[in-house]
């Protein structure tokens, strides 16, 4: 697979994960009153959670490792945050734990969900580039820019999305 087939398909991967993310806010309602509903995404949300989870680092492994494009700052923050998921999700869904993942994943997709957007701001906006940001590798340089607004930090702030959005509401206590 090429780089750009690449690029291309993980920016539709993101795109696929923020529109569930976001639908699964927007539906939470709805799920909520459905015993059917909540039963179903109970059931899928951790290993689906881990499933982003996973995506995303592979992609991020391949971005520095592969392609060798070098992380930021700001991106190795959003790697904290969403590497251990990795293993915090696998162990319960493993477990059939919901609990543990949506407490202890939960507070994770949110940290790096902050930082992915914030990193999203500086490269749209670069002129508010900061302290964060080194003069070898500017957080606000774009390695991908696909459809004209999907960049790495784009990509991981859907999956902290999707992942946030499938723990907080999908793994909720029955």
């Amino acid at each position: 697979m090429t780089l750009t087939q690449f690029n291309l398909l993980f920016a539709l991967l993101a795109l696929v994960a923020l529109a569930a993310g976001i639908g699964v806010f927007v539906a939470a309602p709805f799920i909520r009153r459905s015993p059917p509903a909540r039963q179903a995404l109970a059931r899928l949300a951790v290993p689906l959670a881990w499933l982003v989870a996973a995506a995303s680092m592979a992609g991020s492994l391949y971005y520095s490792e592969v392609a060798g494009f070098t992380p930021c700052t700001l991106c190795w923050y959003q790697r904290i945050a969403m590497y251990p998921l990795v293993v915090v999700l696998a162990v319960a869904a493993v477990r059939g734990d919901r609990r543990t993942a949506r407490w202890s994943g939960a507070p994770l997709a949110l940290i790096g969900w902050g930082i992915a957007a914030y990193h999203y701001t500086l490269q749209t906006f670069p002129s508010l580039s900061g302290a964060a940001c080194s003069p070898t590798v500017p957080c606000s340089f774009r390695w991908v820019s696909e459809f004209g607004f999907v960049s790495i930090p784009f990509m991981a702030l859907s999956g902290f999305t999707a992942i946030a959005a499938l723990l907080i509401v999908g793994a909720e206590e029955s």
